[in-house]
């Protein structure tokens, strides 16, 4: 696998059956929802991801929501795909279905590459008993991420002057960068200061390069220590609540597009803000854009 790094309809219809033999049979035919996430050695980035798939869980109680990664942890995409449309008891046809949801916030080489890889009836393992596998596309952009955002950064106290540097993960492949800058303008309608892009690794500028340069724009010198994340979404350096009104000197914050915490946030911490938001998961319009890419992924299997 590779170790680049990556850059986030939901509830019963009316007269859909929800009990008894015929509840049982949809929940059988349902394709199974594969979450794949990137993976994380960070405790709190996994229990973060693990509560966005449990809230998908509690949303849609009729499907079955697996775990899956691309890196770091197990199980490997892949492997969870195939043991979700291998082959069904003998005379009952072929295996099931499946749709892998990227837990991932922008197209990059994890989408294009190892999740693509994973659904092909080609992969090793896999023979014309199994069942078909399709992957959605990633979670963004969306203009909900946006909002998602915007709350984020209201809660870590950001004012209207500030500037805002939207602090993604970074790929390789172009597409990621234009998913993330495809956010940063929803943002823009969120926050009347300026809004730009940095990327941690795979892109330029780095977060870092567009922390000073928005910076500069301002007029301001860097804020001397680190900056923290305090509960509720931000603290200032010195990891108090932000505090001043319209009259306080403008900042500049890091609004982390991010699903967790882990490695790339803390590194965020680093990158020389005055105010570093928290991530975004989990929320419950992450959970309604997983399922609706799920739906979007049922969509294009066959025979749907």
């Amino acid at each position: 696998m590779s170790t680049e790094i990556l850059g986030f309809p939901s509830g019963e219809t009316e007269g859909s059956p929800s009990s008894g033999a015929a509840g049982a049979a949809d929940a059988a035919a349902a394709p199974v929802l594969v979450g794949c996430s990137h993976g994380t050695n960070d405790v709190a980035g996994q229990a973060a991801i693990r509560a966005l798939l449990d809230d998908v869980r509690a949303t849609r109680p009729d499907l079955d929501v697996r775990e899956a990664f691309v890196d770091v942890q197990q199980p490997e995409v892949a492997d969870v795909v195939t043991h979700a449309v291998g082959p069904r008891a003998p005379g009952e046809g072929p295996g099931g279905q499946a749709v892998v949801v990227p837990l991932l916030l922008s197209t990059g080489f994890h989408v294009n590459v190892d999740i693509t890889e994973a659904v092909s009836p080609e992969h090793e393992g896999r023979g014309p008993e199994h069942g078909a596998a399709t992957a959605a596309r990633a979670l963004g952009p969306d203009p909900r991420l946006a909002q998602i955002l915007a709350d984020r950064l209201a809660a870590a106290g950001t004012r209207p002057h500030d500037a805002v540097v939207l602090a993604a993960a970074g790929s390789s492949r172009s597409g990621a960068a234009r998913d993330v800058e495809a956010v940063a303008e929803h943002l823009r309608a969120h926050h009347d200061g300026p809004v730009t892009v940095g990327f941690g690794a795979m892109a330029t500028p780095s977060v870092r390069d567009a922390v000073a340069a928005a910076r500069e724009a301002l007029g301001g010198a860097a804020v001397p220590g680190e900056a923290t994340t305090a509960p509720g979404g931000g603290a200032d350096a010195a990891g108090a609540a932000p505090s001043g009104g319209e009259d306080a000197p403008p900042r500049v914050v890091i609004a982390a597009y991010l699903l967790a915490p882990g490695f790339f946030h803390d590194r965020l911490l680093e990158a020389g803000a005055d105010v570093v938001t928290a991530p975004l998961a989990p929320d419950a319009r992450l959970t309604a854009i997983v399922l609706d890419r799920y739906a979007e992924g049922v969509a294009a299997l066959p025979g749907r």
